[in-house]
């Protein structure tokens, strides 16, 4: 019995010395540990509490579009803008209240949500889209270089023949026929990459382009 007593007291005199060289060490990383999971746990409570106030404040622009309450839509989307910038409900809300703006002849409006969506926003082939849609309203506004300083810098897949598409009509309200068709031609090449999908497009695309070779 003396023995063992004399085995724990050696091992208690060990981890004394152990824990007076490396104690405030290992409180330290315990205290650091427990700090990161609770900022961890009150990081995802704040963004879950974003996340469902932005859904909240996309359905209030969508509700809006649906009533075809052109400034509610507008107002409803600069509310996301500014409260939940950072979340792809912004674009989104954008977007959607943008495309009311366009239908409603409002083009300024529309100008200044799409281009809150391309230049700021967090998903890029939203910022194509966005991008896309701001060319076509700078097209309708007659701002032609503009429209397609917006189509230049090359989109995502997707986005790549509805690009070349628009590129062409902008080209042709410049008067410019030959870049108009190659433009259009890349649009019909694109989408017949994409597997048989854009049906419709491609017709519209190639009736532009024989009405140019005609």
């Amino acid at each position: 019995m003396a023995v063992y007593d004399l085995e724990e007291q050696e091992q208690i005199s060990e981890l004394k010395a152990w824990w007076t060289q490396y104690g405030n060490l290992v409180t330290t990383l315990a205290t650091i540990a427990a700090l990161a999971a609770v900022g961890w746990q009150g990081w995802q409570w704040y963004q879950n509490r974003n996340a469902a106030e932005a859904s909240a404040m996309y359905f209030a622009v969508e509700q809006a579009v649906e009533r075809q309450d052109a400034q509610r839509a507008r107002d409803a989307a600069g509310q996301l803008i500014d409260k939940q910038g950072g979340t792809t409900y912004a674009q989104l809300g954008a977007l959607l209240a943008a495309g009311l703006q366009f239908d409603k002849g409002e083009l300024d409006n529309a100008r200044l949500q799409l281009e809150w969506a391309a230049d700021k926003g967090k998903d890029p082939a939203l910022r194509d889209l966005a991008r896309l849609r701001l060319a076509a309203v700078l097209l309708q506004k007659g701002e032609l270089d503009g429209a397609l300083a917006k189509l230049e810098p090359a989109p995502v897949a997707a986005y790549k023949a509805r690009f070349a598409d628009l590129r062409g009509d902008v080209l042709a309200a410049q008067g410019k026929p030959a870049e108009a068709r190659a433009a259009y031609q890349a649009a019909i090449d694109a989408l017949s990459a994409g597997d048989g999908q854009g049906t419709t497009l491609r017709e519209v695309v190639r009736l532009k382009l024989e009405s140019l070779e005609g």
